[in-house]
Order: structure tokens, then C-alpha cells, then sequence
């Protein structure tokens, strides 16, 4: 089913909903009106709409103006012009960072990539050239369609390739192909040199700028340049035939439901749920499992929500599909009395239902605030009956939130934690906690209650997911800045070792060489450090 951001968090999305299909995004490379190095400012029409464009409305900017970026040379443009003038940059291409990044008010310049979005395949480096404007949504089509591959991108197709893939990437096929920086052959990004001269370079992962094109596959947006095109291309793919140079799309997925009704479970029986989840995950998280095509996040919502669900697909062409999403739901519901309600949906066309089951965008954004983990293993029973309180004893008072469990894992877990800056290569599934609401009066309760939730999961490793036998820190597309702040991280770990693990002085040294300005910088960006 298509189930909508804030629907998702709300736990609306009930068994038996009708399918609904999203409409067709805006056709790749599209001409917008916006000239060349039009300035955008706050008394033309537009501003509000390019300026207010972001899902998290705790935030709204108020840059000087805005520039719509259509091309490279838009963008060194763009980039050379605000460096003269010493104004503070940002970039927008989807619109949904968690924080700050974009829309702070220090920002003076906002560069908008959104219309820059065009899926094609570069022959020059024999990999598919992708706009970093692009939503998933257009970047699924435009692959599946075009040539009948995909990458194991992320469930949400609003969201933009901008940041996520810069940030490490992930989605319903990561078990099977890996993260989509495993793909991820290089980048052309806009960078500033020492003398403040803006210019475009396109790292590889062969060629002289090979250190860039490592702190893009996974160090996250905002940290060093401009990204203005992706080029896809999977890691030992050869020759020039494109249907041959990413993973192969599934013809078909098969899927089911499972809907937890909360009046059916008690403290233990909740506990018995979620460590079916994990247990499963545990045994099964290896790349040639039979289920590295199995995908099955865990949405709990709150008790007040009435009941919560999994919602599964797995690969239809996979040996025995049938038999193994059986034996899966089998699994899931073990030691549940009675049993949850699980819906057969069937099997259908691959992006049909890629498109069906995706997290579609809301109709208005919400305020917000998110918090995440990576999991080694699952989470003690304590900390579970933590999240049954939590979630059950009305101290929520926010319309909207969610525990997400996340699949992770299996030919993810193949590649050295230092191959690429994502380096949680050892997991199993990911962890995301939100609460949402919309009334600006109620933010420090609702903030307050997310905070108190983490904070006691994690009361044992000083509030945050400190690397351990279970935890492997966090996600930096899931960016917190709580994780830098000692009122909150009281672990004596800094922030960037719990998104970064032992890959964060390489990525300084990355910053200092290619960004030794300091000119594109945030909350939580990489701070530089010379070599030695």
C-alpha cells in the first residue's frame, strides 16, 4: 500500500487500505522558466515556495535569495558568485534533512537542485549519470524502464539522491546488492580551492581524485562541495552494456502484512513480537542467505493507535519464494496468542509494487525530530519493555510517532568498514524513533518525550548508541545534533565516532585538501584537519 510520511509515523496505514498509485513525477531534465544565474529573492512569487520546500517546518530559512541550479556550470556559478561575496551556502535537493542543514538562518544563498534531475548513461565512464536533483521516484523509472536495473536505494520516493546517496544509501534491496554507494562509481562536484576559486571536478573511484570520491560514499551532504551528478556503476561491472552495469531489477515482488492489534499484548507479548524480528534477522544475515532478498520493517506505533504492522516483500523469482515468505510470517508470529492478522497480498509487477509499498509524501509537512541507531544485534529485553512503556503508558501526547526496525545486513556486511566512509558494515537492522506534530507551542514536549525515550533505551551507554556487541552507532542521513550535545551525549563518545566509526580522520584529511575554506559546513559537518 502506499503509505504516506506522517501516515507511516500515525500507524494509519491499517490493513485492507486501497492501493493507491502516486502521480508520475516530472519528467527528467525539464526546462524550468528560472534564466541562467537568475537570483531569486524574497519579493518574487517563488522565493516562499523554493525556501519553504523542506519536511521539517521546526525550520525555515531566510536566505538573501535562492538560484535554481540546471547544470554544472549553473552551479560553479552559482557557488563562485557566493564566495565572492562571502555569503554562507546551502544545498537543496530533495528537501528532507532532519535538521537544520538547509534551512538555518545563517544561510544567505540557496542553491535549489530540484530541476536538475536527468537519469542518462554517460558512455565516457560507461556508468549511468544521474542528476542530483533526482527523486528516487525518477531515478527508479528512468533505470527500470530504460534498461531493467535498479539501485538499492531507499523506500521513500520523494526523497532526493542528493543527500541520500551521498550518505551511504540504503532500501528494500540493500540485503541483496548492498548500499547504493556500493555502486556508486563517482561524482562531479563543485568544490572551492584555497584562493576561493570555485570549479567542478569528476571523482572516480580509479581515477586521481579517488580520496573525494571515497568521502561521498558515505560522508553525507554538505560536507565538501556541491554534488552535481552521480555516476552509477557497480564495483566489478566491465564492458559498455549499460542493462549490464547495475543490478538486475526483480521481474516480480511477493508481500504480505502483518497487523499487531495492541488490546492483544502484554508486556510480554510485545516483547516476544519484536524478538521474533530480531531473532529472524539475526540467523538470516548473510549474503547468500535465501531470504538476502527479504525486506519486512517492523512500524510500531503507539498503543493509542490501535495496532501497529510489518509489511514484507520478497523477491518472487527467488527459489521457493513462496514457501520461505510462509515459513518468514510463521516465524514472526511464534509464541503470539492469539495471533496477529496476516494479509497475503500477493505477488505483482517489481515497480508497480515498489511504487504501491513506498512512503509517499505527505500532503503538508510536519514539525518533527528524528533519532536512529544501527543494530549489531537485537536489543535485551530491557530495553524492549523500555519501548513497551514508552509506547503504552499515555505519556505521549504528539499525534504522530513511530519505532521503525529496519532489515539491514547481509551483502552490506561484505565490504570493509573502510572500503567506503559508511562504515557500519557489521549489522543487522537500523533503528529510526520520530515524533511529529504541527502546533510550534508544543515543541519542547514533544522534543522532550523523544529525548527521554532515547535516552532510557540507551541509559547504558550514556543516552546514545555507543559501539558495543549490540549497537554500532548511528546514520548520518538520520542526522541528530543531540549526538553533539553533552546535555544529551553524556557517553564521552563524540558525535562524529558513532556516525563514522574509525573513518573520521580520513574524512577530515578529505575536507582540509578539498574544502580548506570551510565554505559548505552545518551542524554536524566534518571539521578539517591537515594530514600527519
Amino acid at each position: 500500500m502506499s503509505v504516506s510520511r506522517r501516515g507511516l509515523l500515525a500507524g494509519t496505514a491499517v490493513a485492507g487500505a486501497a492501493l493507491a498509485m502516486p502521480g508520475t513525477a516530472a519528467a527528467a531534465g525539464t526546462v524550468g522558466a528560472v534564466g541562467s544565474g537568475e537570483r531569486i529573492q524574497p519579493d518574487d512569487a517563488r522565493y516562499q515556495d523554493l525556501v519553504r520546500r523542506g519536511q521539517n517546518q521546526r525550520f525555515v530559512g531566510t536566505p538573501d535569495y535562492a538560484r535554481v541550479i540546471r547544470s554544472t556550470e549553473d552551479a560553479v556559478d552559482a557557488v563562485q558568485e557566493a564566495v565572492r561575496s562571502g555569503k554562507r551556502i546551502a544545498v537543496r535537493g530533495g528537501g528532507h534533512c532532519f535538521e537544520d542543514f538547509v534551512d538555518s538562518s545563517d544561510v544567505e544563498v540557496l542553491l535549489d537542485l530540484s530541476t536538475y534531475n536527468e537519469v542518462t548513461f554517460d558512455h565516457r565512464y560507461r556508468a549511468f549519470s544521474i542528476g542530483a536533483g533526482a527523486t528516487l521516484e525518477v531515478v527508479y523509472r528512468e533505470l527500470f524502464y530504460g534498461w531493467g536495473v535498479t539501485v538499492p536505494g531507499g523506500g521513500c520516493l520523494g526523497v532526493g539522491v542528493g543527500g541520500h546517496f551521498s550518505g551511504g544509501g540504503y532500501g528494500p534491496l540493500s540485503r541483496k546488492y548492498g548500499s547504493v554507494v556500493d555502486h556508486l562509481y563517482g561524482v562531479e562536484v563543485v568544490v572551492v580551492d584555497a584562493r576561493g576559486r570555485a570549479k567542478a571536478v569528476v571523482a572516480t573511484r580509479d581515477n586521481a581524485y579517488k580520496d573525494l570520491w571515497w568521502a561521498h560514499t558515505g560522508g553525507g551532504g554538505g560536507n565538501f562541495g556541491v554534488v552535481t551528478r552521480y555516476l552509477m556503476r557497480s564495483a566489478g561491472a566491465s564492458g559498455r552494456d549499460p542493462s549490464k552495469s547495475l543490478p538486475k531489477a526483480p521481474a516480480a515482488l511477493l508481500s504480505s502484512l502483518i497487523v499487531y492489534d495492541w488490546k492483544t499484548l502484554d508486556q510480554a507479548q510485545f516483547v516476544r513480537a519484536v524478538r521474533n524480528f530480531f531473532d529472524f534477522y539475526e540467523r538470516h544475515n548473510t549474503a547468500d542467505s535465501p531470504y538476502a532478498s527479504l525486506y519486512s520493517p517492523l512500524i510500531i506505533t503507539p498503543a493509542s493507535a490501535g495496532n501497529f504492522l510489518m509489511s514484507t516483500q520478497l523477491d518472487a523469482g527467488a527459489p521457493n519464494a513462496a514457501r520461505l515468505l510462509k515459513d518468514f510470517n510463521a516465524a514472526m508470529t511464534a509464541g503470539l496468542d492469539p495471533k496477529p492478522q496476516l494479509i497475503e497480498v500477493g505477488e505483482g509487477p517489481f515497480l508497480r509494487t515498489t511504487i504501491e509499498r513506498s512512503i509517499a509524501e505527505s500532503p503538508s509537512a510536519s514539525r518533527n525530530k528524528y533519532k536512529a541507531g544501527y543494530l549489531r544485534k537485537g536489543y535485551t529485553d530491557t530495553q524492549l519493555t523500555t519501548i513497551h512503556r514508552y509506547l503504552t503508558d499515555g505519556s505521549l501526547t504528539a499525534p504522530e510517532a513511530s519505532i521503525l526496525f529496519v532489515p539491514y545486513g547481509g551483502k552490506v556486511n561484505t565490504v570493509p568498514s573502510g572500503a567506503t566512509a559508511t562504515a557500519q558494515r557489521d549489522v543487522m537492522c537500523k533503528m529510526v524513533t520520530t515524533v511529529a506534530w504541527t502546533d510550534p507551542a508544543q515543541d519542547e514536549t514533544h522534543l522532550a518525550w523523544l529525548r527521554k525515550l532515547y535516552a532510557d533505551i540507551y541509559k547504558d551507554t550514556g543516552g546514545v548508541p555507543v559501539p558495543n556487541a549490540i549497537n554500532a552507532g548511528s546514520y548520518i542521513n538520520y542526522p541528530d545534533v543531540d549526538l553533539a550535545d553533552p546535555a544529551y551525549n553524556k557517553s564521552g563518545v563524540p558525535w562524529h565516532d558513532l556516525y563514522y566509526l574509525g573513518n573520521y580522520p580520513r574524512l577530515q584529511q578529505v575536507k582540509a585538501k578539498w574544502d580548506p575554506r570551510n565554505v559548505f559546513r552545518h551542524k554536524l559537518s566534518i571539521e578539517g584537519q591537515a594530514p600527519g
